[in-house]
């Protein structure tokens, strides 16, 4: 093991229960706030971690959700504000808040399965593959959880935060850290592969595409770097950060900058193949959809580039900045806004099918699973949504 990973303690070894508390912590009820008598569908599925895949391609084509009449299913009081995006896999909807803690809830109730606490805000969206969720926190660590009762499977110290997600591939679990590394662990049991050092610290989720691991940084660039050894194949550099998480569709790596543009690089050599500009800051990772590339900006709109040539084919706005990142299901784009809105727009013209209204902004991006919306606002709840009819 390098020294690095030396310094960094394996907390815990597999099937070990750890320290951390399952079932019963503080910050969460046992029943949602608002349940309502209709049933939903009994097998809830299909957005096991952000973005969908490990891709970060913002869709999930076999899925299908609501656009029209929305209503509440349910909703869960968290401890403190969300900006974890949640995953849905197996009739369970994951998600960390802010109170430090990652919950399991019923997909179709909202009662709460089980919650871990960990030291610190659980802002990164959790992945579940195989059984288990991965997870980060703020007390510099990554945690594997067990999907069925919290029990923690193990846990790898960084050296510095973990805000964003776990992105799962090929029984390695790839994340980053404000320690300015890329990790790749084990996923049976956190021994570390290889760290990266990067020029910035990475606070979204890597993409995984044909043995190639995406990354962005606060430093201003996109790393390609070998899934086997590390090694980096080529780095992209922009004149300031890269705050979202990169999407690589068809050869091409897409991502959002703080200079107010979303770049198309080559994810072969790393050269830029467009730019495209917004009024400000873009925060929001992009989906990328027969080719179409969907995005929000700080300047309170949703974009819709071609992704060919990166020419606007429209643009939707909303109250307040848009820091999520759309998800693209079925012809609808689900995107919140900080306007404490959530939207679904016509992937088609962009026009507003139907916007439901939550206490506080919808930062965090959404998941769409057998027609249901799962999204987290910083009110600290997790709604459900489904169509009316």
């Amino acid at each position: 093991m390098t020294e690095r990973a030396t310094r960094r303690q394996l907390l815990t070894t597999l099937g070990a229960a750890g320290t951390a508390a399952v079932a019963g912590c503080t910050g969460g009820n046992d029943t949602p706030a608002t349940p309502t008598e209709r049933q939903m569908p009994a097998t809830i599925s299909g957005w096991p971690m952000f973005k969908a895949d490990a891709a970060n391609s913002g869709t999930a084509s076999d899925e299908t959700g609501p656009t029209t009449s929305i209503v509440e299913q349910w909703r869960f009081p968290t401890g403190r504000q969300l900006y974890s995006s949640p995953a849905v896999l197996d009739n369970t909807v994951y998600v960390g808040s802010n109170d430090g803690t990652v919950y399991a809830l019923s997909a179709v109730t909202g009662t709460r399965q089980w919650s871990v606490e960990t030291g610190d805000l659980v802002r990164s969206s959790p992945a579940v593959v195989d059984g288990t969720v991965y997870v980060g926190s703020y007390d510099n660590t990554v945690y594997a959880l067990s999907a069925a009762d919290g029990s923690q499977q193990w846990a790898v110290e960084t050296g510095y935060w973990v805000h964003g997600a776990p992105t799962v591939a090929d029984d390695t679990v790839y994340v980053g850290s404000d320690d300015q590394h890329v990790y790749a662990l084990s996923a049976a049991d956190g021994t570390e592969r290889w760290a990266v050092e990067t020029n910035g610290p990475v606070r979204n989720a890597p993409a995984v595409v044909d043995d190639t691991v995406y990354a962005c940084t606060d430093g201003d660039s996109v790393y390609a770097i070998s899934a086997a050894d590390g090694s980096q194949q080529w780095r992209f550099d922009a004149a300031d950060s890269f705050d979202s998480a990169p999407a690589v569709v068809d050869g091409t790596v897409y991502a959002g900058n703080a200079d107010g543009s979303v770049y198309a690089i080559s994810a072969a050599d790393g050269s830029q193949q467009w730019r495209a500009d917004t009024d400000d800051e873009v925060h929001s990772s992009p989906a990328v959809v027969d080719g179409t590339v969907y995005t929000g900006s700080n300047d309170g709109s949703v974009y819709a580039i071609s992704a060919a040539d990166g020419s606007q084919q429209w643009r939707a706005d909303t109250d307040d900045e848009v820091h999520s990142s759309p998800a693209v299901v079925d012809g609808s784009v689900y995107v919140g806004s900080n306007d404490n809105s959530l939207y679904v727009l016509s992937t088609e013209d962009g026009s507003q099918q139907w916007r439901f209204d939550t206490g506080g902004s919808v930062g965090a991006s959404v998941a769409v699973a057998d027609g249901v919306i799962y999204a987290a606002s910083t009110d600290a709840n997790v709604y459900a949504l489904r169509s009316a009819v």
